[in-house]
């Protein structure tokens, strides 16, 4: 963590030389993002506004709610602790939910906060992969392992652990605390499938919010958006699996639908997926 804050420091230094004074006065840059949604995606993109003016990466670790060995939530004071760190210009990220204290925090001036989310059923899957075979050291890696199949595995992703003290709720329990996101003007919220298959719309989307919320673009939007653009590499990220939009309807059974439909609820459509629950 020390090198981490040390390499912060380092290319702050190296951002101060070259911007002046306008780096003061940039916004922090956040993605936040419900996880297996296009994590990396966004902060790559965020990362390409070194190349546009006033930013540093600040390779700091993500801010998260829960502590990944144990699976135990972790206190609000050291999440906004986390968050205070971030100086003006700073690119960085997280997991955090809606809670009031997070809220003010990312969305006071000077902070340009991101969204990123994702179809659920998509997520599901995404969440089986990384626990599994990707994140050996998930407090539910053993768990899943242990598990004779996918469908068992896909069945636990859907409706979670709820026998554990370690809080694992059901796909839509681990998606409310984010939905107030939302409802935020502050926030740009994005889907991930929008970053996948319009992405120049959202990009161009991004590069605005950015804008309006106090980054100097110091060229036109669709220029920026080919700068950005051409940073891409998506299969950079070391969770990167497939990217793909819409996997879940390969591997869904109609018994899986039947148990995501049960505890999702009307989840699809408030996330504007479906019309009802007749997919």
């Amino acid at each position: 963590m020390n090198i981490k804050h040390l390499r912060h420091r380092l290319r702050r230094g190296v951002a101060r030389a070259r911007y002046g004074k306008s780096l003061e006065g940039a916004p922090v840059l956040f993605a936040n993002a419900f996880p297996k949604s296009g994590t990396h995606l966004l902060i790559q993109i965020l990362q390409g506004f070194t190349r546009l003016g006033p930013a540093v990466d600040s390779g700091l670790p993500a801010v998260v709610m829960f502590d990944g060995p144990t699976g135990q939530p972790r206190p609000l004071r050291a999440i906004l602790s986390e968050l205070a760190r971030l100086r003006p210009g700073d690119i960085a990220y997280g997991h955090l939910h809606a809670l009031p204290e997070i809220v003010a925090a990312l969305c006071r001036d000077g902070v340009a906060p991101f969204f990123v989310y994702r179809d659920p059923r998509d997520v599901v899957v995404s969440h089986v992969h990384y626990v599994t075979e990707i994140e050996t050291n998930h407090v539910h890696h053993a768990y899943y392992r242990s598990l004779p199949d996918f469908d068992a595995r896909l069945r636990t992703s859907i409706l979670g652990r709820p026998e554990l003290d370690a809080p694992f709720p059901d796909i839509r329990g681990r998606f409310e605390p984010y939905l107030g996101w939302l409802e935020r003007p502050e926030v740009c919220a994005l889907r991930f499938e929008e970053l996948i298959e319009g992405q120049e719309a959202a990009i161009g989307r991004v590069i605005e919010h950015a804008a309006a919320r106090g980054f100097p673009l110091p060229v036109r939007v669709p220029q920026a958006v080919r700068a950005l653009i051409r940073g891409l590499n998506p299969a950079k990220s070391p969770t990167f699996r497939s990217g793909r939009v819409g996997g879940w309807r390969q591997v869904f059974t109609p018994e899986h639908k039947r148990l995501f439909k049960q505890v999702a609820g009307d989840l699809l459509v408030r996330l504007g997926y479906e019309k009802d629950d007749g997919w």
